[in-house]
């Protein structure tokens, strides 16, 4: 069943963010792809995805770039997005031994992610839900991490962000859903392979793998593929649940 609603994917112009975009258009829906600093990659992703998607620029920390990037939006497709997943990611290598330790992790390290994960979510919420509760619809997806249940390596100032992200989830569940608004997260592990996990050694996802019920890592297409449930009819009884995309790595 083709649905041509339109997604707003954050921080989509590589990595995770264009597997999420390839599966929603690869679903028949039309795609803004937000990009920040990598606007080169973001424009090539648009021509290989085709005409259904369109690349917009926006520091999502800054309020004002996301009031224009959604007008922009809306010029450019007509509408205004009934669908926002919640990517974007300050920088960020998953590798253990380089990470801060927390005798000397700063606040500064913690804040940097808690502005794009927290403010920068809370900034494109904003903006798109007027005309989601217009439209009494609305999907808004959160991208977690299966650290908090389990920090294997304890990444504090990544998995703290994103542990808030979680508490944001459920809050904002219980404001939205009178207003036909859904608001849910999906967490993944150790994913083969994006560009944060592009430093993790060969032998440490074989050990993941071992360590899974499916025995295997979970690729980012295996991920982007989950989120698109959240963003369908089919999940419209969901709300403020976090699913985990980890081939049962953990449960929880």
């Amino acid at each position: 069943m083709k649905d041509n609603k339109l997604v707003l994917i954050s921080g989509s112009g590589r990595g995770v963010g264009a597997s999420i975009a390839r599966s929603f258009v690869e679903k028949d829906y039309q795609v803004a792809i937000n990009f920040f600093q990598n606007e080169k990659q973001a424009k090539l992703l648009t021509k290989e995805l085709g005409k259904t998607t369109s690349a917009f620029y926006a520091d999502i920390r800054n309020k004002e770039d996301v009031v224009h990037m959604i007008k922009s939006i809306n010029k450019k497709f007509g509408r205004s997005p009934e669908i926002l997943v919640n990517n974007a990611m300050a920088d960020f290598l998953f590798n253990g031994d380089a990470r801060s330790m927390v005798n000397d992790i700063t606040y500064g390290e913690i804040l940097n992610h808690l502005d794009v994960s927290i403010k920068g979510s809370l900034n494109l919420i904003q903006e798109v839900i007027p005309r989601m509760e217009e439209k009494n619809f609305g999907r808004i997806i959160n991208i977690g991490t299966n650290l908090f249940h389990n920090p294997v390596v304890p990444y504090h100032d990544y998995v703290i962000a994103k542990a808030a992200l979680l508490g944001l989830t459920r809050t904002f569940a219980k404001d939205l859903g009178p207003k036909g608004i859904t608001v849910n997260m999906v967490s993944g592990g150790l994913l083969k392979i994006t560009d944060a996990s592009a430093a993790t050694p060969e032998e440490v996802f074989n050990i993941v793998a071992s360590m899974t019920p499916l025995q295997k890592v979970t690729t980012t297409k295996d991920f982007s593929d989950a989120i698109t449930f959240f963003a369908s009819n089919d999940s419209r009884a969901i709300t403020g649940q976090n699913l985990t995309v980890d081939g049962g790595l953990t449960f929880s």
